[in-house]
């Protein structure tokens, strides 16, 4: 298991939620990239130095400090699309080799390197930015039917990354949530959300949707 690369966006106008930029477009970079907890969501601070988010309302902070994707996943939309994607294109600031991304426990631990430490928090839910930038008209349908969502992290360990880091699994959580399961109770599945309270690291923000969705 490993880092592909580390991506870091760059600024560019968002016309598919009428706001003022998009930081969508990570592309890879050279060379060490600091890690640290960004703070509560709202700032548009993230958990990489050089990156930011736009939509504060709905993107960056604590829980949603780091995304990342599996590049095994994106050969799989390479293939259905029949385009390349590169590393990046999905807006993950983290590219992996040989990690089950979607199969990971709310709560689980990665190692990143000699010193970094993430905590998996929370599926992606895909939005209007998403599919415009993929110019693909149904895409938040068919990337919701998939359920390969990809994880966000919060950072309980700071330091540096680059790519070529080995990832290393340091703690898996005694309960069977994992992101996949996330993602579909928030979206086509509800009957799955009653499960998702059993995992104590799920955001916070999540499980008050899943309160207000469950009560009777």
């Amino acid at each position: 298991m490993k880092l592909l690369c580390v991506n870091v966006g760059k600024p560019r106008p968002n016309p598919w939620k009428g706001l003022s930029a998009t930081g969508i477009d990570k592309r890879p970079v050279d060379g060490p990239v600091a890690v640290s907890a960004p703070g509560p969501k709202g700032t548009g601070e993230v958990g990489l130095a050089g990156d930011r988010v736009y939509d504060v309302k709905h993107h960056g902070g604590s829980d949603q400090a780091v995304y990342a994707y599996a590049r095994e996943d994106l050969d799989g939309w390479e293939a259905e699309l029949g385009r390349p994607l590169t590393n990046g294109v999905f807006g993950e600031n983290l590219t992996t080799r040989g990690l089950d991304v979607n199969g990971a426990l709310i709560g689980e631990r990665w190692r990143i390197g000699p010193d970094v430490v993430l905590e998996v928090s929370c599926a992606r839910i895909p939005c209007a930015t998403f599919q415009g930038w993929l110019e693909r008209e149904g895409w938040i349908k068919r990337f919701t039917q998939a359920a390969l969502p990809g994880a966000y992290l919060r950072v309980i360990e700071p330091g540096d990354i680059r790519a070529g880091d080995p990832v290393e699994i340091v703690h898996r959580p005694d309960h069977d949530v994992t992101v996949a399961l996330v993602f579909r109770a928030m979206t086509l599945e509800p009957d799955l959300l009653p499960r998702l309270l059993v995992a104590d690291a799920l955001n916070e923000e999540n499980r008050q949707l899943v309160r207000r969705r469950t009560a009777t």
